[in-house]
């Protein structure tokens, strides 16, 4: 079935399955409100303006609707508490489907139902302004591969313009809002901007006692493929660095559904060496405890399982994404961004390729991978490819509020919240580098940037993002909102950046656009209280009333007790080498005293981290 819409006489077909079999005309489109981006966020933003008395078109540079919700993560995955979400999340969003499949179809049915069109395959060409006013936006067409993988260059420039009253920018990436000249941050802030211990450079994670080197013990042949070199920047301090992407995919032994890996063109069996030594490694250290062996390389490939889909393994030091290169995408040209997407499928099918091979890799393991395909029930238009890269992180607006850690720590108070948040700092490794370990000084294969501090739960108390977090600067732009990539530092942006957030955010988003409509255009000029008071109108929950699901963390990490070292290690990684400062008794335990007492160390000493260094070096 095929279902077909009109608005200011521009027809656009809709598949059930999410995406689009006709293109826009080349024509000027007027409308009150148009959304860039057919992500979660997108959708429920256009579907808040459209019932809140707008008319609303959507703009979607790929093919299909659903963002990462459509490609693998379900839209209850990232919920530690639903009972702080409401409005169109909690009542439509969360039962759209349980398959990636599903929730594309949901969320198309959803907008077809609401007679809400969408422009696939075009993205923003460029914005026209006056002054601080977004007046048009022209777009060009850009259909992705047959594997979803972004195009590198426009087919067709100058394909349909927008003109507006409100632009809701929904992308991951932030396009809409770099084009129309905000200012944005990218990559790691130091730990002193914001006055947060977490930020910035941190510390080794995952050390291995592996050459980095392409012939071992001779720096000078260069380092292996897939390991950058340290560039030596202290612990806090910002670099260009951003945490991990990857695919969130399935895989399949059944001969009706999978499609087998195929490596790339390119493929060479020397781009994966450091995956050979890091198998050797585990293969020489583990021993005859096969079960454990096959455990770990599973890590490797396909990684970790989620809600049955396969998710990067934040404790491995390879896993099923390359490291490092996120940062070339998140302020790149779309020539940098197609580069980086068809690395992470290059790098995934080789590894498969690797993993099945080379003859370092224990047989039973070799057989088990081989016999792994994509599977193309989850994605039949695609070759079993997800249609979306996980981008965790891109630009995030430098807008009149940024959100810190000290709001998610529940240290500030906001009088215009417009949706609670709840999660721990999640951050995935952001490098994988040569680095000597400590103290020994000995040379070996690390990752950096990665952290989970407080659990999915956080301090068990929701916070408020603010509606200034949402909206530019005024002398920037006035007439432009930015539900996904809001305000916020990389450390804060870690724990609220989570689908359910950006869709409580994009609804508050798409009444705030009528809302502002009404006074004139102005984002700036809305009332909050006024639009708060619509907000729970509509079934949104803006303040937590409840009691905490968890103790507060006492600076970066919750309180607690530990049994031993290697139950310290398992919940905190990257940071396994406080464990012998803050157990004073010696007994190879934490206590909740001494833990405590680490705490009131910590905020005694803002350079804790590096007196504790010093200290255990000595």
């Amino acid at each position: 079935m095929r279902y077909s819409l009109t608005l200011v006489g521009i027809f656009l077909t809709f598949a059930v399955n999410g995406s689009m079999g006709t293109r826009a005309a080349e024509t000027v489109s007027k409308v009150d409100v148009c959304v860039y981006g057919a992500t979660p966020a997108g959708v429920l933003a256009a579907v808040t303006a459209k019932q809140e008395g707008c008319t609303v078109l959507v703009i979607e540079p790929s093919r299909w609707v659903g963002g990462i919700l459509g490609a693998g993560i379900k839209p209850l995955q990232d919920c530690p508490e639903p009972k702080a979400v409401g409005g169109l999340t909690a009542s439509r969003m969360f039962g759209i489907g349980k398959r990636p499949d599903e929730i594309r179809r949901g969320f198309a049915s959803w907008l077809q139902e609401e007679q809400i069109p969408v422009y696939f395959e075009q993205r923003v060409q460029r914005v026209e302004k006056s002054g601080p006013t977004i007046v048009r936006l022209v777009l060009e067409s850009a259909p992705p591969d047959k594997q979803a993988v972004p195009a590198p260059t426009a087919a067709t420039k100058d394909v349909a313009t927008i003109e507006a009253k409100v632009y809701i920018d929904a992308s991951y990436e932030g396009d809409l809002m770099a084009a129309a000249a905000v200012k944005y941050a990218v990559g790691r802030e130091a730990a002193d901007t914001y006055q947060e211990e977490l930020a910035g450079v941190g510390p080794t994670t995952n050390w291995t006692p592996i050459d980095p080197y392409v012939v071992p013990g001779q720096p000078e042949s260069g380092l292996l493929p897939l390991v950058d070199a340290d560039h030596g920047l202290p612990k806090g301090a910002a670099d260009d660095y951003t945490q991990a992407y990857n695919y969130r995919f399935y895989v399949t032994t059944d001969p009706a559904k999978r499609i087998a890996f195929e490596p790339p063109a390119n493929y060479d069996a020397k781009h994966f060496e450091v995956v050979g030594r890091y198998v050797e490694f585990l293969v020489g250290t583990i021993g005859d405890d096969s079960e454990t062996l096959m455990k770990r390389l599973r890590e490797i490939f396909p990684g970790w399982i989620n809600s049955g889909e396969y998710n990067y393994k934040r404790e491995s030091l390879v896993t099923i994404a390359p490291l490092g290169v996120s940062r070339y995408y998140q302020d790149g040209t779309w020539e940098a961004r197609s580069r980086v997407w068809r690395q992470h499928k290059d790098y995934l099918a080789g590894l498969h390729h690797f993993l099945s091979t080379d003859p370092r890799v224990p047989e039973a393991f070799r057989k088990e991978t081989s016999a792994l395909g994509l599977d193309r029930s989850m994605h039949p238009d695609t070759e079993g490819w997800p249609n979306q890269l996980y981008v965790r992180i891109a630009r995030r607006m430098k807008g009149p509020y940024v959100l810190t850690l000290a709001d998610v720590w529940n240290k500030t108070q906001v009088d215009d919240g417009v949706g609670l948040a709840l999660y721990g700092v999640d951050i995935y490794p952001v490098r994988r580098y040569a680095v000597a370990s400590e103290p020994a000084g000995k040379i070996g294969v690390a990752t950096e940037g990665n952290m989970f501090v407080g659990g999915s739960k956080g301090t068990g108390r929701p916070y408020a993002i603010p509606y200034r977090a949402i909206t530019p600067r005024k002398e920037e732009c006035t007439n432009l909102l930015v539900p996904v990539c809001f305000s916020a530092s990389y450390i804060a942006y870690a724990s609220a950046r989570m689908e359910p957030v950006f869709c409580v955010l994009g609804e508050s988003a798409g009444v705030a656009a009528a809302a502002a409509i009404k006074v004139g255009g102005e984002v700036q000029s809305v009332d909050p209280a006024m639009l708060r008071r619509r907000l729970l109108e509509r079934g949104q929950v803006l303040q937590w009333t409840g009691p905490p699901s968890r103790p507060d963390p006492a600076g970066s990490v919750e309180v607690g007790e530990w049994s031993s070292q290697a139950e310290w290690n398992e919940s905190k990684p990257g940071w396994e080498w406080l464990f012998s400062f803050i157990d004073k008794d010696k007994d190879g335990k934490i206590s909740t005293t001494e833990h405590g007492e680490f705490q009131k160390y910590k905020q005694g000493h803002p350079d804790w981290q590096k007196r504790i260094r010093s200290e255990l070096k000595n």
